[in-house]
């Protein structure tokens, strides 16, 4: 059995692993975040505890962390790599490895073709720059961190995904949220998965100038 702390519990990508995880495997889940009420009478009372906390408050941070396995963290916001700061110094300091994060496409310039010029003229401004920028704090510390780039979420009900390594061209346009929590899972499952990997995830044969329902 692991204990996961999962940070930014409230997300649609953080709720839909965590219903995997309870459905899966019998990892106990700490639910870290700002404003807990969101998820009174939502959470499994047995395997799942709720704690008030600010990702950049590196105190809180450490005290969440104390008996946990894995942090899981799905954060976002123009502060994010202030948060990716604060975690990895509050990992540092409880003595907690293993990282799973996630991040956004693009991070590294690895999208190809006329899909990468829509995605820069979608995401350029703060939000490349900043998600760039917090990987960079991830990737230069001494975790075994995992860093997820996911293609364009959707909400479709479906488990469909395939992945690419940092350094290779990304591939596809979109992937479902629920692909994202079931990785995530899968990670929790196996924490030996793509240590030190910064991971891209696609619905395979999405390939195009830009995801479906933009077209």
């Amino acid at each position: 059995m692991s204990n996961v702390l999962v940070l930014g519990a409230a997300g649609k990508i953080a709720r839909l692993a965590e219903e995997q995880l309870l459905d899966n495997t019998d990892a106990q889940l700490t639910l870290f975040l700002r404003r807990p009420e969101r998820l009174e009478g939502k959470i499994n009372k047995d395997r799942e505890r709720l704690v008030d906390g600010d990702a950049t408050n590196q105190e809180q941070l450490v005290a969440a962390m104390k008996g946990q396995d894995i942090v899981y963290a799905n954060l976002a916001g123009s502060n994010i790599e202030e948060q990716a700061t604060k975690i990895v110094a509050a990992m540092d300091q409880v003595g907690i490895k293993r990282l799973i994060w996630i991040s956004t496409l693009g991070i590294y310039d690895e999208v190809p073709g006329a899909y990468g010029k829509w995605n820069h003229q979608m995401l350029d401004g703060g939000y490349l720059e900043t998600y760039s920028a917090a990987a960079k704090v991830i990737e230069n510390s001494d975790l075994d961190y995992t860093v997820v780039r996911p293609a364009w979420l959707s909400n479709k009900n479906e488990i469909d995904y395939e992945i690419t390594q940092k350094g290779e061209p990304f591939k596809g346009t979109e992937v479902s949220r629920k692909s994202i929590g079931a990785l995530v899972m899968k990670l929790v499952q196996d924490p030996s998965q793509e240590i030190g990997h910064s991971i891209g995830v696609n619905k395979p044969n999405t390939d195009g100038d830009k995801p479906e329902w933009y077209r």
